[in-house]
């Protein structure tokens, strides 16, 4: 890449915004300008970047034309992203919007860059690409090797979501409700980012609850996969809250097409090939994938795999991702990546 570009992160302040940094730091992601955005509250505040202090500045309906934003990464939530990734469009910029916002908007292109890269190329017809949901993203990277090997045919998942999936927020009530545990003062403490204690506890209830019977979370797990994979497949979702900091993990139920006889050593291969997967799968020495080997890395984790007991077309299997980097930041730079790409070869 012999350009650089001018980078804006709206949310720059917030959890996913912060680790945006990190990662574009980490791949020496090519900046010319790098614009941090957040409410007036944060403006003048400074984040650091590449060893420099950069002045956090106010979001505003004109400020991705006056620094000539070519990217602008938005994960300051659905209502930000409504009301000012048209601003950085039309100022000439692409948008690559973490918020479910414009997921499911048939004009804009959904993305996970190792499942549906080409459908990059649609960012022309709107100026936007949305990042999936955090827990879609690592699923669709465990099916799709799996899809391209046997056709799937329905899919029964069960999440057990860290709670930095509900921001700062949500790290910050699980440490507090630990530390009054041990004060013997749990009783006591506040329930704000989650409708029940976390500490201690698992709750069966993310996001709002839908006519169906579903949440919210669960069916941006259905209609998002089906809209990356191009398959209308069965899919179940059940998602659960567990008192972990960071990286989701699920448990997942594949039913291939009924001739199909799993071969997990197939299985195995096709999973360990596929881009930025890992195959951790020994359960006899106690290796498979668990938060705390996740966290802080790039890659999504899957083991556990076993082909089912009673039917000859189903497999089991169990997979693990930071969900801050994986399944938002690192999606998001991804994209962008590819995005880049693209263009220069254009």
């Amino acid at each position: 890449m012999s350009k650089k570009y001018n980078v804006a992160v709206v949310g720059a302040t917030g959890a996913v915004g912060e680790e945006l940094f990190r990662v574009l730091e980490q791949i020496d992601f090519p900046i010319g300008e790098l614009l941090p955005l957040a409410s007036a509250n944060s403006a003048g505040s400074t984040i650091e970047f590449n060893g420099r202090e950069h002045k956090v500045y106010e979001l505003t309906e004109t400020v991705f034309s006056e620094h000539d934003v070519d990217i602008a990464f938005f994960s300051a939530g659905g209502s930000i992203s409504e009301k000012f990734a048209k601003f950085a469009v039309e100022s000439g910029a692409v948008v690559i919007d973490n918020t479910s916002h414009f997921r499911m908007n048939e004009n804009v292109p959904l993305v996970v860059p190792e499942v549906n890269p080409e459908d990059i190329a649609k960012w022309r017809e709107t100026g936007i690409i949305a990042n999936p949901n955090c827990s879609t993203i690592q699923m669709v990277q465990a099916l799709k090797p799996l899809d391209n090997l046997y056709g799937i045919k329905r899919v029964d998942v069960s999440t057990y979501q860290a709670v930095s999936g509900a921001g700062k927020a949500g790290m910050e009530e699980l440490v507090k409700q630990l530390q009054d545990f041990f004060a013997f003062k749990l009783d006591e403490s506040k329930k704000e980012a989650f409708m029940h204690q976390i500490a201690l506890n698992v709750i069966p209830h993310i996001d709002t609850p839908q006519p169906n019977g579903f949440t919210k979370e669960e069916m941006k797990m259905v209609n998002e996969t089906q809209k990356i994979m191009k398959k209308k497949m069965a899919i179940a979702a059940t998602c659960v809250r567990v008192p972990v900091l960071r990286s989701h993990t699920e448990s997942i139920t594949v039913t291939f097409e009924d001739n199909i006889d799993v071969n997990l050593d197939d299985v195995r291969a096709a999973l360990a090939a596929f881009e930025n997967v890992e195959v951790m799968d020994d359960l006899e020495n106690g290796v498979y994938p668990m938060p705390i080997i996740s966290t802080d890395t790039d890659t999504t984790y899957v083991g556990r795999i076993r082909k089912d007991i009673y039917s000859k077309n189903m497999l089991h299997m169990f997979n693990s991702a930071d969900q801050v980097r994986v399944g938002a930041a690192t999606n998001a730079v991804r994209i962008a990546l590819k995005w880049i790409a693209m263009e220069e070869n254009n």
